[in-house]
């Protein structure tokens, strides 16, 4: 086995290692799906879904083209490898894939549209191993006791236990969760 130098480039992944960390992405993916689809001279929005925005199964919506949203889900969902700032919203329209309709599109265009305007985010991993794990949800939006389904706040925190003990076991690392309630 002989020592090739070191990585900068593993099944799609951009890595770029420096003293401090290594930060992983894929904007040379984002640029060819952006061309994939022809979205390299649409405009960039800064969010990959409109702000209290529902998407619905839409049964009365115009139908789409089934082919061209499942390709599009399934590179966006190749893309969620390094990219957790679309998760969510690539999740939400994954879900439609059975009979896609206009409102759906509009909406996988607009995470394509935010892809435009910011190619190059991903991962960054420190050196020396503290990482400080943020995330956010809507904590009006609550649960209902009588079908048992989990608030996302509530979600959020038994994730982040199960996380914190996990990452505690493995490394000694401590992770935070900072909610707004």
């Amino acid at each position: 086995m002989s020592s090739m130098g070191e990585l900068n480039f593993f099944l799609g992944l951009q890595v770029k290692q420096v003293p401090n960390g290594i930060f992983i992405s894929q904007s040379k993916y984002v640029k060819s799906i952006l061309e994939r689809f022809k979205m390299t001279d649409c405009s960039a929005t800064r969010t990959p879904m409109q702000v209290h925005h529902q998407l619905s199964p839409d049964k009365e919506g115009q139908d789409t083209d089934q082919h061209q949203y499942r390709a599009m889900i399934g590179s966006l969902m190749y893309l969620i490898a390094s990219r957790p700032d679309i998760i969510f919203a690539v999740c939400l329209c994954a879900r439609f894939q059975a009979a896609p309709k206009v409102s759906h599109l509009q909406a996988v265009k607009r995470i394509l549209r935010y892809l435009k305007g910011a190619p190059k985010l991903g991962l960054w991993y420190p050196k020396n191993g503290n990482v400080n794990l943020y995330a956010y949800t809507d904590s009006s939006s609550h649960g209902n006791a009588k079908s048992k389904h989990v608030s996302p706040l509530q979600q959020l925190k038994q994730n982040t236990l199960q996380l914190q003990a996990a990452v505690h076991r493995s490394s000694g690392s401590k992770i935070k969760c900072l909610t707004m309630e």
